[in-house]
């Protein structure tokens, strides 16, 4: 994977402070965010490059093996392991030449050589050949509307050059992230591949307030068939319902409608339940004759 300078995308110094980092990312995370910048790829882009710089800079151990090791910075504990192997096995070769004029310091190849690839590795009395390493995950996200993910789909993705179709389960969450297994970096010297995340932006465009697998809305009703009470269609999701509004029914007044709100997670066919509330809208523009019978029912109230 090549090298990305964390430092420069969040443009700072690289002897910058925790704090100095903190400002940055939040500057910049509001400059770029997908809710400011809508259907721009260049600002989604962008802010990408922020959340990962900010997750790597933010963490000060991550930073340290940044710092060290760059773009393999995952790979810190790996690496640092494999050279400790390589002094044991140089140790254990110095001796053994000591003692019997055995190998030479050419048998044992660079450990960095050795780590990206290059030319033959080590092979002596202890084994080890080329030291595999895990490729890099890639961290990705996804931008959808709510409808979208409402249902099942197919969509095709494109990582680092590379199209990747997956399918998107009903019900996926803002900000939920899932692992696509070996979608990730290649790994370094047959080592297997890292895996890619997704991370959900999910963007509701409805007049619907979702909280997990259920559905909120807010319904007008007027004045009479709230007192004298009757039918009323009310939107769903997925369509129209009728319902029957009782009389007399009160300003705030909460109705659920069992199995009519949003697809719960991979669970085919199950459904959460949508909220309704009532708001009772009262007449304007009343005309002479409508306000003299408002006046005449009240006073048959009083």
């Amino acid at each position: 994977m090549a090298f990305i300078d964390y430092y420069k995308i969040l443009g700072l110094p690289k002897d910058a402070s925790e704090n100095d980092i903190k400002k940055a990312y939040r500057k910049l995370a509001r400059k770029y965010h997908p809710d400011l910048n809508p259907n721009d790829p260049v600002a989604e882009k962008k802010f990408k490059e922020i959340n990962e710089a900010n997750e790597v800079l933010s963490h000060p151990e991550n930073r340290k093996k940044y710092d060290q090791y760059g773009e393999h910075w995952q790979h810190a504990d790996e690496y640092e392991k494999a050279q400790q192997q390589q002094r044991s096995q140089q140790q254990y070769q110095r001796q053994y030449q000591g003692a019997s004029g055995g190998y030479s310091e050419e048998d044992f190849s660079d450990f960095f050589r050795d780590m990206f690839g290059g030319g033959g590795g080590f092979s002596g009395a202890r084994g080890g050949g080329h030291v595999k390493f895990r490729g890099q995950d890639y961290n990705a996200q996804l931008q959808l509307d709510l409808k979208d993910v409402y249902t099942k789909h197919k969509r095709t993705l494109t990582v680092n050059g590379k199209n990747i179709r997956i399918t998107i389960p009903a019900g996926v969450e803002h900000g939920q992230i899932i692992k696509i297994k070996g979608h990730g970096g290649k790994g370094v010297n047959g080592g297997p591949n890292g895996d890619l995340y997704i991370e959900f932006s999910i963007i509701n465009h409805s007049k619907f307030k979702r909280d997990k697998d259920n559905l909120y809305a807010t319904v007008d009703l007027d004045l009479y068939t709230a007192i004298l009470g009757g039918d009323l269609l009310v939107d769903t999701f997925d369509g129209q319902v009728k319902l029957n509004i009782k009389p007399e029914t009160q300003n705030g007044t909460k109705v659920k409608l069992k199995g009519k709100g949003f697809p719960k997670y991979k669970k085919d066919g199950q459904f959460g339940d949508l909220y309704i509330t009532y708001q009772i809208k009262l007449p304007t523009n009343l005309s002479k004759a409508e306000k003299d019978l408002v006046k005449q029912l009240q006073k048959l109230r009083k």
